[in-house]
């Protein structure tokens, strides 16, 4: 598959500190249409490199020195969420539930084949949209939340101001737009009210 709509423009980030695999790596990504924009030999190199080029994608060995893989991808997640692929071997199933929980989604057995790549890079992507959506969702409802309770204490107070009860005129089934109006009832001082005459002295 060559560089098409899926991938296109898409940076990687290989992390490896054998120099034969990462070799191999950068040639089946490139060979794949995909742009190669930053090679490390160790853990804390791929954090730095993640912060100053920006991948799109990291693909990291498991096992590197200095930091290893998981913890590179915890704090290059931390910093910015990317997709990433881990390099594992085969009876690393411990490393691979420690991945998991740093947020890492994508998986390349070594050794590795060619054909094996392109699914793996799927999968990080799809699972990292995924989990970006869920966020979204996640802080879309807290927002609405909030400020439901942001209503629920003006409410309050304007009730308590005005002696009012709930069924005296406050839009319960209506939106929050529907309650503007209402409150702008009580943001105005009101009109005072005439003075009576005084009754003529006899």
């Amino acid at each position: 598959m060559r560089a098409g709509a899926y991938h296109l423009f898409m940076r990687i980030l290989v992390a490896e500190d054998e120099s034969i695999i990462r070799l191999d790596l950068r040639e089946l990504l490139e060979r794949s249409g995909f742009e190669v924009c930053a090679e490390a030999k160790d853990g804390l190199e791929a954090v730095e490199l993640a912060r100053t080029e920006l991948p799109d994608l990291a693909v990291l060995d498991v096992k590197m020195p200095r930091l290893d893989g998981i913890e590179a991808a915890r704090r290059i997640l931390d910093e910015r969420p990317i997709p990433i692929v881990m390099l594992t071997a085969y009876g690393q199933d411990e490393l691979v539930a420690r991945a998991v929980e740093a947020g890492v989604f994508g998986y390349l057995v070594k050794p590795f084949r060619e054909q094996d790549l392109l699914p793996a890079i799927r999968t990080a992507r799809a699972r990292h949209e995924e989990l970006a959506a869920l966020r979204e969702q996640a802080d879309s409802l807290a927002e609405a939340l909030a400020a439901r309770k942001a209503i629920e204490r003006a409410k309050g107070l304007l009730m308590e101001r005005e002696s009012l009860n709930e069924p005296l005129g406050w839009p319960l089934s209506g939106s929050t737009a529907a309650m503007v109006p209402w409150l702008h009832r009580f943001q105005s001082p009101r009109p005072a009210l005439p003075r009576r005459a005084a009754p003529n002295a006899r």
